[in-house]
């Protein structure tokens, strides 16, 4: 992602609960931990997530509960550790993915996260590789647009940003075919002229590479 020059947040590692509080400190507070295990994809599903991190206490609190708390779910669970990031205000959630059609190849996917890519199933898909064109047109497709655009005086999303971040993720995807699925959910997307964030990857190779 980094190479690609797409928009990370600020994300530390830690093993240990001791770790996570040193980590915490150097990120600043409030912040989100987050279990990393190669069998957990979805961390809220198992309690993998914890939000509004307030002090160091609470960071140890956390990272104790979640760890226990997965491996009497899923004791056969291989847990890493945590990540932790900073809790981040304001913005906007949209969903950037790729999947493999069987007849068209790579496709790109881009919609509005949150509730409104699970309940109004609002996306739009193009073909691996966009130019900047096909990308603005990814956005501009969805019926959701409007939210992005500004609405009953909000402040317009940074939508230059987002058009950047689908072409770069275009050419990761097309350079690397042994990716199977791609996904950023969420990308958070600020005010026009503030950029946008990548704050959760999801990213499965194919298995007969």
């Amino acid at each position: 992602m980094k190479a690609y020059g797409i928009p990370l947040i600020k994300t530390r590692f830690a093993k240990t609960a001791e770790e996570a509080v040193i980590a915490a400190e150097e990120i600043g507070y409030p912040l989100v931990m987050k279990v990393v295990s190669p069998q957990i994809s979805h961390k809220s599903d198992i309690g993998g997530i914890k939000f509004s991190l307030q002090n160091a206490a609470e960071v140890k609190t956390a990272y104790q509960d979640m760890i226990e708390g997965i491996q009497k779910k899923l004791p056969d669970a291989y847990l890493e550790g945590v990540q932790l990031q900073p809790m981040l205000s304001g913005g906007k959630e949209v969903i950037l993915g790729m999947v493999h059609d069987p007849t068209f190849g790579p496709m790109l996917m881009f919609g509005l996260g949150g509730i409104y890519i699970e309940i109004l199933k609002d996306i739009q898909f193009a073909i691996v590789p966009v130019d900047e064109r096909e990308a603005r047109e990814m956005i501009t497709g969805i019926k959701t647009y409007p939210l992005l655009a500004g609405v009953r005086g909000e402040k317009p999303s940074d939508i230059n940003a987002l058009v950047d971040i689908i072409f770069r993720v275009s050419n990761l995807v097309f350079d690397f075919p042994e990716i199977e699925e791609f996904e950023i959910n969420p990308m958070m997307v600020f005010e026009k002229g503030k950029g946008a964030l990548a704050v959760d990857l999801r990213l499965i190779l194919k298995s007969d590479m």
